[in-house]
């Protein structure tokens, strides 16, 4: 069976006169979002007044509720103040228009219903109700092997833990946090790179059991959001991996390389931060 719809000759002969004809004819400026950016504007530092480094997660506040203005720059602290990884407990507020920098919340590093303590990752969203939920991937000692399997911490919009998320489903919670607000409902989807990892004999670069689940949220008036229905909705999302970057004293090699990011509520432009610098930025 074939698929050509036209017999041979007249596609060749077409395809010839595209080839002939596309010399003559300029190359339109190019729409793609990256090449609008030119320059780039350190806003603030992320780092709070307990020293917290590293930033991951950037998420733009849709709305003004509590302590939160809208359209203010929310950014979580991997990093303590002595740069071990899983140790990080505080929110920061980035106000672009000023650049003022708050911290927004500083959970205890200890939490009562998340095991293995509080090291908050790129995981975060905030809702048109005020409420922000993020991810904690703990770790004792700033090592992979001393991990704890994390939760989601509930906050309300004046920083205070509300409640946890936590069951045999979510494990160190980690990537950008897809979120569908509809007000008084909403579902979140969020990845979980722990299984598996921190064995005697696993490779901490190859996540092999990593999931993305699917949490449908119920939201009253007053109460923190409330799970509805969790669903694992993809398992298995790594292969192959290499190690680019070879400093050794981060472990994994390379762990320490990664960043968040955040359109502008304009649409124009984008957030994201240097982690290695422990900066807030914009690109134009």
């Amino acid at each position: 069976m074939t698929l050509l719809t036209r017999p041979l000759p007249a596609l060749i002969a077409a395809a010839a006169l595209s080839l002939a004809l596309a010399p003559c004819v300029a190359a339109a400026p190019s729409q793609a979002f990256p090449d609008r950016i030119h320059r780039q504007t350190t806003l603030t530092s992320t780092v709070p007044e307990n020293g917290d480094q590293n930033p991951y997660a950037i998420v733009v506040a849709p709305a003004f509720v509590g302590a939160v203005h809208k359209d203010d720059v929310l950014v979580t602290n991997f990093n303590n103040d002595g740069k071990l990884q899983g140790l990080g407990t505080t929110i920061v507020s980035c106000n672009p228009a000023t650049k003022k920098l708050t911290t927004f919340a500083s959970l205890p590093r200890s939490l009562s219903g998340c095991p293995g303590g509080v090291g908050l990752t790129t995981a975060m969203t905030m809702l048109k109700s005020g409420w922000v939920i993020v991810g904690s991937a703990p770790s004792a000692n700033g090592m992979t092997g001393a991990k704890g399997p994390g939760c989601l911490v509930v906050l309300d919009a004046n920083g205070k833990v509300a409640s946890i998320i936590a069951n045999d489903g979510i494990n160190m919670p980690w990537g950008n946090m897809a979120t569908r607000d509809d007000g008084d409902s909403a579902t979140i989807f969020v990845s979980n790179t722990g299984f598996g990892v921190g064995s005697p004999d696993g490779d901490p670069r190859v996540v092999n059991q990593q999931t993305v689940v699917r949490l449908n949220l119920s939201i009253k008036p007053g109460e923190p959001p409330q799970v509805t229905s969790q669903t694992v909705v993809a398992s298995g999302e790594q292969i192959k991996a290499r190690w680019i970057d070879p400093n050794k004293t981060q472990m994994p090699p390379g762990s320490g390389d990664l960043f968040g990011i955040a359109i502008t509520p304009e649409g124009d432009d984008f957030y994201f931060v240097e982690d290695e610098n422990n900066t807030l930025v914009r690109a134009r």
